[in-house]
This record gives structure tokens, C-alpha cells and sequence, in this order.
């Protein structure tokens, strides 16, 4: 979501409508750039840390008073909060004392995100046992996430099916919120050297929710074939990195990369693999495309809308389909070009602008402003 919101930002400055984004961070920050002011707020000690990357402080209420006043003063047409995240929460009451208009962005199934997470504490049961709790859980997060977002005026979200689900539940218009990426970022052009080892790649975090223990199952699955000329490529941290490193054999972790790192990374593989089943879109994916490397991606969740299956990647099903894709791709490496290319057209095909348009033409319809709405953006994190 950090991501999206620089790039709204970018958008914003460059048709120069007002646009505040107050976000949270390790300090206290306002920069003005044209038509753009980014504010951060620092967290307290009372911050729980979900994961190694993000944080949720329980006391950041307290700068109430700062953001009304902030809000205030910039008189915006909306308010848009990008989840129920500790800045968002903030910005709701904010928006509704104000009387301003507000909108909210779907980013993360939470409910996938909380089933995930005790199943994760869960594994000493036996899978009869966990599954009532489990499904307890997800339930019951999904209820509460929706009475979230029955208090917004309109809705965004990055695919189509939830799309549906949440004009379902809420009873709210929701309009789709397409994503694109930097295709000078990301490109073919930061690939290095020859096409060996065969290279699996993932990147992203390490952690339950992201299903990334198929890594570790696809490489046993393919030594197990007989294949030894392959390695993976895996980039990103989290609490299940420990355990990959314990159970791979031929995997090199990088750790987080960035700027030029990320993208000779990214184009440097040959297969993309991603299994998480909880992203709503899977940003990672397009980059990897965009950097001219195919995808095979799990049938739940967003990425699998991202993938052409049989031209730009594959969507599996199982894992045994994962294995059985990330084979033919090691065993048939003239395939490669041909989708690689496919992958970066469609990459080059997406649009921010258009997004961003969009997203405008829906706040002028639902919020009554005019088509250059001033929006201040409420985000979790300003990264």
C-alpha cells in the first residue's frame, strides 16, 4: 500500500491537485513537494509488532487532535484510508467529526491473514482438531473487517472477486483499484550472464500468510525428479526464514533488496514462483513480469488475475501443479523467451494514470467534489 500511495502521490504533483497523505513512521516529518504534503507521525512504545515489517500502535489516537487539526486546515473533497490499520481508524474518525466524505481501500485479507497465523500455532494438532477454530477465526475476522468498511461511502479494491464480496457484505459501491509498476524499475535490461543455473525466484515476505513453505516442497518435489540444475533465488525476510534455510538445499537468501539490487534480482530469474493464497493482488508478480521473467501463482487470491495462463505463467491449483509447471519450464527453457516477452508487454500494458483517473472520476460521483478532487490520504506506512 506504501507503494501505491507514492505513486498517487506522483500523480497528484504532476496534475497538480492538492493531496495530503499523514502517515506513521519512526519519526516526526512534514515535506512539502508542489502540490503534495506528506506528514509523519511517530509510533509509541505501546506499538505491537505484527511482523517484522509492520506495527500497529494502540496508543496513536493520541495525535487526534494534530491530524483533526491538519484535516482541518486542508479542507479536502475526501478522506481516503488505506484499512483498518492504526493511522486508518484514526482517519475514519477524523473524516466522520469532520463531516468529511470518506473513502477506504481493500489491500489485505485479513481473515485469510488471521487463519493463516494460528494455523501456524496450531500445527501440533491433528488437522481434524484445528480446523474448528480455524474456520472460527477466519469468520469472525471477516465479519469484523466488514463492519469496517460499512462506515466508508465508497470502496476500493484490487480484484474482482472482492470486489463483489465487499458491494455484498457492505452493501457499498466498490470500484476496482488497478495496480501497475515502474517498467524502467523493472526490466529485462538488468539481466546478467547466461541462463544457469535454472533460477527459481520469490520475493516477498517470509511469513506464514505468504504459504511460503511450497518453496521448500517444489525444490524436494523436483530433486526428487532427478533435477539438480536449478537453483532459488529468495528475497525478502520474516519469521519463516529460519525454516527455509533449515529445510533448502539449493536456495540463496539475499535477504531485503532495493533500487538497482532488486531489479538485477528480478531479472536475473527465470520462473517466478509465488503461493501465497491470501495477496488481493500480488504486486511482486507484476514486477516480475515486468522484468520479463514468467509466473506461476496459486489459483487463490489476486495474482492468479494478474497471470495468462499458458502465455505470461501459470496458475496452480496444488501443489503437485506447481511442481508440474515450475518442470516443464526447467525442462523446456525455449519457453522462456516467448512468455518473458508476453509477460512484459502485459506489464507494460498497465497504467497508474489510468488508476488514478479512475479512482477520481468514482470520488466525484460518491464524495460531490469536483473531477480534481483534494484528497487527504490516510496510510499505515509512508515506506
Amino acid at each position: 500500500m506504501a507503494n501505491t500511495s507514492r505513486h498517487f502521490e506522483k500523480f497528484a504533483k504532476k496534475h497538480s491537485l492538492d493531496f495530503l497523505t499523514i502517515h506513521a513512521g519512526p519519526g516526526r516529518q512534514t515535506v512539502t513537494s508542489g502540490s503534495v504534503t506528506r506528514v509523519q507521525l511517530p509510533r509509541s512504545p505501546l506499538t505491537l509488532r505484527l511482523d517484522r515489517t509492520h506495527r500497529h500502535d494502540l496508543a496513536f489516537w493520541r495525535h487526534y487532535r494534530e491530524v483533526s487539526d491538519l484535516v482541518r486546515n486542508f479542507a479536502p473533497d475526501v478522506v481516503h484510508i488505506t484499512g483498518p490499520s492504526d493511522v486508518g481508524m484514526l482517519g475514519a474518525l477524523v473524516a466522520h467529526n469532520l463531516g468529511v466524505p470518506l473513502a477506504a481501500s481493500w489491500q489485505t485479507n485479513l481473515h485469510l491473514y488471521a487463519r493463516t497465523r494460528l494455523s501456524t500455532a496450531l500445527r501440533f494438532l491433528p488437522k481434524s482438531m484445528a480446523a474448528r477454530p480455524l474456520s472460527a477465526v477466519e469468520r469472525w475476522s471477516l465479519r469484523a473487517a466488514m463492519r469496517f468498511y460499512k462506515i466508508p461511502r465508497l470502496l476500493f479494491a484490487p480484484n474482482r472477486e472482492m470486489i463483489a464480496l465487499l458491494e455484498k457484505t457492505t452493501g457499498k459501491p466498490c470500484f476496482l483499484m488497478d495496480h501497475s509498476v515502474d517498467t524502467a524499475v523493472f526490466s529485462p535490461a538488468f539481466r546478467e550472464g547466461e541462463r544457469r543455473p535454472f533460477t527459481l525466484g520469490y520475493v516477498g515476505r517470509l511469513t506464514s500468510e505468504k504459504n511460503v513453505r511450497v518453496l521448500a516442497q517444489v525444490e524436494q518435489a523436483l530433486l526428487g525428479r532427478g533435477h539438480r540444475d536449478f537453483q532459488f533465488v529468495v528475497v525478502g525476510d520474516g519469521a519463516e526464514r529460519d525454516w527455509l534455510r533449515k529445510h533448502m538445499r539449493q536456495a540463496q537468501f539475499t535477504g531485503v533488496l532495493t533500487g538497482r539490487d532488486l531489479s538485477r534480482a528480478f531479472a536475473n530469474m527465470d520462473l517466478f514462483v509465488f503461493p501465497s493464497e491470501t495477496d488481493t493482488f500480488g504486486l511482486v508478480v507484476l514486477e516480475a513480469m515486468a522484468s520479463g521473467v514468467p509466473a506461476v501463482v496459486s489459483s487463490s487470491g489476486g495474482p492468479k488475475d494478474t497471470v495468462q495462463p499458458g502465455k505470461t505463467g501459470f496458475v496452480a491449483r496444488t501443489l503437485d501443479e506447481f511442481v508440474n509447471f515450475t518442470e516443464c519450464m526447467l525442462l523446456q527453457p525455449r519457453l522462456l523467451v516467448p512468455m518473458g516477452i508476453a509477460a512484459r508487454n502485459y506489464a507494460l500494458s498497465t497504467s497508474w494514470e489510468r488508476s488514478f483517473e479512475n479512482m477520481c472520476e468514482a470520488y466525484s460521483t460518491y464524495c460531490g467534489g469536483a473531477k480534481a478532487v483534494p484528497v487527504a490520504l490516510a496510510s499505515s506506512s509512508g515506506a
